[in-house]
């Protein structure tokens, strides 16, 4: 499923000497949130990880396979009703075939999620 043009719209990007950056605008009435939770909207983490690897598609209009993640941190709750704006960071590299990417959200002031992880072309 995708979220893009659902759970989430781009608002701009800007590439980077390292990768790019992408301001999307979370939508708080979306279906994913009527079960996390009611009464306090939560963003699932894989949600935050599915967002990253949309968005890297989108870069290289080409469609990916996640291989490994060796490291996932989600440092505090992405409420879209308090914080609907966010900045994705996604610097990468290659190595052997292989896409690596270095990413993170926030909203500026606050990093929701870092990740690291490996990717390949499909």
């Amino acid at each position: 499923m995708k979220l893009l043009d659902g759970l989430f719209e781009i608002l701009e990007s800007t590439v980077t000497d390292a990768g790019f950056i992408t301001t999307i605008k979370l939508n708080a009435g979306h279906l994913v949130y009527s079960g996390h939770f009611p009464g306090h909207t939560v963003t699932p983490g894989v949600i935050q990880i599915q967002i990253v690897h949309e968005l890297s598609e989108k870069y290289f209009q080409q469609k990916l396979r996640l291989l490994t993640m060796s490291q996932c941190k989600f440092l505090k709750i992405l409420n879209p009703e308090e914080v609907s704006l966010i900045d994705i960071h996604i610097e990468f590299t290659w190595s052997d075939e292989l896409l690596h990417i270095k990413a993170s959200g926030g909203d500026g002031t606050v990093t929701f999620f870092k990740l690291n992880a490996v990717y390949k072309f499909i």
